[in-house]
């Protein structure tokens, strides 16, 4: 139980990080001949000032260690014994309450080989490692080494436009210095983290209340406690229960952090592509409809029935194999709820790392009743009886099913240009989808699974009531200049400036500002103001919740329309294709080619190449000359907004 939850501990850090684009680590080969059949093959690597790469040597329950190995099965050539490392040192570790073996700044590792066939003129070898600053990244690569002295490296070679354009893509900045110290965020993706989960959390809660869960939760635990010889022996494996039920949900989202790892930038380009958006679209409607009651959603009996055979098992095994019995089971429940925080977990900031607190939350909520119940069996007398309120339930979490899909939509229209899902279009659809969701909930209109009414319940006309509270609260946000700001939806709508009225700019808040970052560098120069340059995204919730919520703040406003040149820079405008004489391709400092076709490719590549970041918003504040006024900032209140927008004023006129 110790390595698992250490494991688990670890899972969470892993990945934490994947917003920053380029490898904390840089690996170089070389090689030395020993003899005719034995040669040394040096791994010399240089690590970021503040990460450690951990020793082949770290002790057991710790930081993965560094293994070198061969990676395909031959007999041509072998390892003799482990690695010689040189310049490790010791480090405390809080997390694993032990001292950790460790390189630092730069590390030397050399591991001999023996050839058992001497023709061959190259090796592959790979080299598994992990490098961990405030969180951790696994390296797995493999090296293909030349036994004459050179790594192998693919040919790659672009044209020269390519090699022009790309060079015109990477800022002189000065000043960078401050880029580094850029203020740690690292409580802010804790409190992204944290709210994920508590979602995820909710959802389990919802998903008890359907008719799938509901009633396992008195027969699983009646199962436990009555079945066993012993009182604790049947608690202690309805606690096990729960807990396996936990980790499957975990497990489920652990295949994305792979995707995420193949490429940074992957998740990104996932949450932002037109057709995934509408795929989630349709899903979702898909599953609203079947929270209506018009059809079930379930996977194949086949399964549910080879993981019942499975449980009667016995032990661990069979307990295991009961969860995942119950998660195959109530999939048509608990499904939607899923495909909900899978969706908008991929179209977010946080990516796979937000999915696997979501799942966390999930199984947890989901876990906890069979542990509690068991705990205090007494308990289960006081649970309500299975009934209609069942079916109620589910068909509100259609309606809100129904309207989260059509923020994919949304996302869609925004990222594509078709201007048929305004502001106001977006709005008005809401309110009709809650007005059904009141008239359903006072009795007015009917789906194929609901008991006859007799009475409203108290808890019924109440949520009723303040559903009628939010169409009332939503309904401004359909006329030309809204009564109020919609600051509890910001994010969900889209933007302001996106609306079936004139607007005075398409840039938010009618602010002035420069879609391509050479118009507004010329307009800074020519003016001498200050720039903030604000990567963002049409279908950047955070994004939006900035603008609306701190933008929107007179004095914030004002500096911005007064004191800074705003460059707005979209990163996943991917419908928009540049023109064909600025399209290029880019070799990356891993020898992988990408294609520079829109001008999203564009944003988001020059983003990583000169700030060594890829999330979004990300503000930068920059003098005309390019030098970096302040550090960079990310979503945050509108006190410390405020404060970085004077002191980065205050640099530039000391200046």
């Amino acid at each position: 139980m110790k390595k698992f939850i250490a494991l688990f501990i670890l899972l969470f850090s892993l990945f934490l990080n994947a917003q920053t684009q380029d490898n904390p680590i840089k690996i170089e080969t070389s090689v030395k001949k020993i003899s005719d059949t034995e040669y040394d093959i040096i791994f010399s690597a240089t690590l970021y000032k503040g990460w450690y790469l951990y020793s082949q040597y770290n002790p057991e329950d710790a930081s993965l260690p560094l293994e070198i190995t061969i990676p395909d099965a031959t007999t041509d050539y072998k390892l003799v014994g482990k690695a010689d490392e040189k310049d490790t040192f010791k480090k405390y570790s809080e997390t694993w309450e032990k001292e950790e073996i460790v390189f630092k700044n730069k590390a030397i590792i050399t591991q001999r080989i023996q050839l058992t066939n001497k023709e061959i003129t190259s090796i592959k070898l790979n080299f598994f490692g992990q490098v961990c600053e405030t969180a951790c990244i696994n390296i797995d690569e493999n090296f293909t080494i030349s036994l004459l002295g050179n790594e192998i490296k693919e040919d790659i070679t672009i044209d020269d436009k390519s090699k022009i354009l790309a060079k015109k893509l990477k800022l002189d900045l000065k000043n960078t210095s401050l880029l580094k110290n850029t203020t740690d965020t690292g409580s802010e993706s804790s409190n992204g983290l944290f709210s994920i989960f508590f979602l995820g959390f909710i959802g389990g809660l919802l998903a008890l209340l359907t008719p799938c869960v509901f009633p396992m939760i008195p027969l699983t635990v009646s199962f436990f406690t009555k079945q066993s010889q012993h009182k604790s022996k049947g608690i202690f494996n309805a606690i096990l229960y729960g807990f396996f039920i936990v980790i499957i949900y975990i497990l489920l989202s652990l295949p994305f952090h792979f995707l995420d790892n193949l490429d940074p930038e992957i998740l990104n380009t996932i949450s932002t592509n037109v057709w995934l958006n509408i795929f989630f679209f349709v899903v979702l409607v898909f599953f609203a409809f079947s929270f209506f009651g018009f059809y079930e959603i379930t996977l194949p009996s086949s399964w549910g029935n080879k993981m019942d055979s499975a449980s009667s098992v016995g032990g661990l095994i069979g307990i295991f194999f009961m969860a995942l019995t119950l998660a195959i089971v109530s999939f048509s429940c608990t499904g939607p709820i899923l495909g909900s925080l899978l969706a908008g977990s991929l179209t977010s900031d946080g990516g796979a790392m937000q999915l696997t607190a979501g799942m966390t939350g999930f199984g947890l909520a989901l876990a906890l009743p069979f542990a509690l119940f068991a705990l205090f069996p007494s308990w289960l007398n006081s649970l309500p009886k299975s009934g209609g309120w069942l079916n109620t339930t589910k068909v509100v979490l259609g309606f809100l099913e129904l309207a989260l899909a059509f923020k994919f939509l949304s996302n869609a229209d925004l990222v594509a240009h078709w201007d048929f899902l305004k502001r106001e279009v977006f709005m008005g659809i809401w309110i009709v989808i809650f007005i059904g969701l009141g008239l359903y909930l006072f009795g007015k209109i009917k789906f194929p699974h609901d008991s006859p009414i007799k009475k409203l319940s108290f808890f019924r006309i109440s949520f009723g009531v303040l559903v009628v509270a939010f169409v009332v609260y939503m309904a401004p946000g359909v006329l030309k200049n809204p009564t109020w700001n919609l600051s509890l939806l910001s994010g969900f709508p889209p933007p302001q400036f996106y609306s079936l009225y004139a607007q005075e700019s398409d840039c938010p808040l009618g602010l002035d500002c420069y879609k391509d970052f050479d118009e507004g560098l010329a307009k800074a120069i020519e003016v001498n103001k200050p720039i903030l340059l604000d990567f963002t995204g049409w279908a950047c919730v955070n994004c939006r919740k900035m603008e609306e919520n701190v933008w929107s703040e007179l004095d914030v406003y004002q500096v911005l329309k007064e004191d800074y040149i705003l460059i707005s820079l979209y990163v996943d405008d991917n419908e928009k294709q540049l023109p064909e004489a600025e399209q290029f391709d880019f070799l990356k400092p891993n020898g992988k080619v990408k294609k520079i076709r829109t001008v999203g490719d564009k944003w988001s590549t020059f983003q990583v190449i000169n700030f060594k970041n890829a999330s979004q918003p990300y503000y930068v504040l920059l003098s005309p000359d390019l030098e970096v006024l302040n550090s960079a900032q990310q979503y945050t209140d509108r006190d410390t907004y405020y404060n970085w927008l004077q002191e980065g004023l205050q640099t530039f006129n000391e200046k």
